[in-house]
């Protein structure tokens, strides 16, 4: 009875150690490429509304701070999936980080600079020799390549994720996002007709912003879990798109416990912009796939900005977890 009983607890220990390493695997951790808000609304209601666990998957959403990029964290082993710009991500590749893209989660570039009518700025030229606002937390190349284009020189003033320097005056210029500093500028006291906006994409830059990386290896090694996460954030933005009132209440209880500042009517201001950038453009295109003209533009801009010969293939670059069914 003795032996019985002790291969009985020798089968139960093996068979507990053999499920806690499958939860082991099915474990992911992803870090959004900025601090809590709208922009990440469908991961949070994946992760809300058990998605993530009816998939079988155990996930721990982990935010940088404003002066850390989420780079840091996936090259350092304490993320595995990334969300990230298009044009930061081919620079990382560049610089020798094995990144591939498993969904592209926007479709349209949301940045932009913004002046006061009050300092004269008027057109790209009139940026020579002024300061620039650029966030520390990188998302400077675009921006970057937009004024060597035009062989413009000005200084570039890292900061922080307030948009206190510009409304003080300590910067002539600020470069935001459409969905969220360009709106807080407003909510401070500046109207829309009292700034200059320099949309990106109307300078040939409308390269498509949030996607999902992840290290080549991972890609590798945890498909199903990939796999598994991609289609629960999907479900995630449907219903966040569909419930954007119940999705800002969970947005901003989420930003204050996170201790960051949180507006209602600034998060739905930045739900709608951000599902706006969702939107199709290349008709041929799965609403999660990276266009290969994009790609190809963003190639082309890291390529000129940084006299790089790089060649990154699109077919090695993009690596879609899921069926791109049109």
């Amino acid at each position: 009875m003795t032996i019985f009983k002790t291969i009985l607890l020798s089968v139960a220990a093996f068979i507990a150690t053999c499920m806690s390493s499958q939860a082991q695997e099915k474990k992911l951790v992803f870090t959004p490429h900025w601090l809590p808000q709208a922009q990440f609304a469908g991961f949070y209601i994946a992760q809300d509304q058990g998605y993530y666990a009816e998939a079988g998957l155990e996930v721990d959403i982990i935010h940088p701070s404003a002066s850390v990029n989420a780079l840091n964290f996936l090259v350092e082993g304490n993320a595995d999936i990334i969300s990230l710009f298009l044009i930061t991500a081919v620079n990382a590749v560049k610089n020798g980080i094995d990144l591939v893209n498993i969904a592209q989660f926007s479709q349209h570039s949301a940045i932009m600079f913004v002046s006061k009518k009050s300092s004269g700025i008027e057109t790209l030229q009139d940026f020579e020799g002024r300061k620039i606002g650029i966030w520390m937390s990188g998302f400077e190349e675009v921006p970057k390549a937009l004024l060597s284009e035009h062989s413009i020189n000005a200084e570039w003033i890292p900061i922080m994720s307030t948009v206190n320097l510009f409304l003080l005056g300590g910067i002539d210029v600020m470069t935001v996002m459409w969905y969220n500093e360009y709106n807080q500028i407003y909510h401070s006291g500046i109207n829309h007709d009292e700034m200059n906006t320099f949309f990106m994409a109307d300078y040939g830059y409308n390269l498509p912003e949030d996607g999902l990386y992840t290290l080549r290896h991972t890609h590798q090694d945890k498909q199903d879990e990939l796999k598994a996460f991609v289609a629960a954030s999907a479900r995630g933005w449907d219903f966040a798109a569909q419930n954007k009132e119940y999705t800002i209440n969970l947005v901003v209880r989420l930003m204050q416990e996170a201790n960051v500042p949180s507006n209602a009517a600034h998060q739905r201001w930045m739900l709608d912009k951000v599902l706006e950038s969702r939107e199709i453009e290349h008709k041929d295109v799965n609403r999660f796939e990276l266009h290969h003209d994009d790609f190809e533009k963003a190639v082309s801009i890291i390529q000129a900005a940084y006299n790089s010969n790089i060649q990154i293939v699109f077919e090695d670059f993009f690596q879609p977890v899921l069926p791109l069914n049109k």
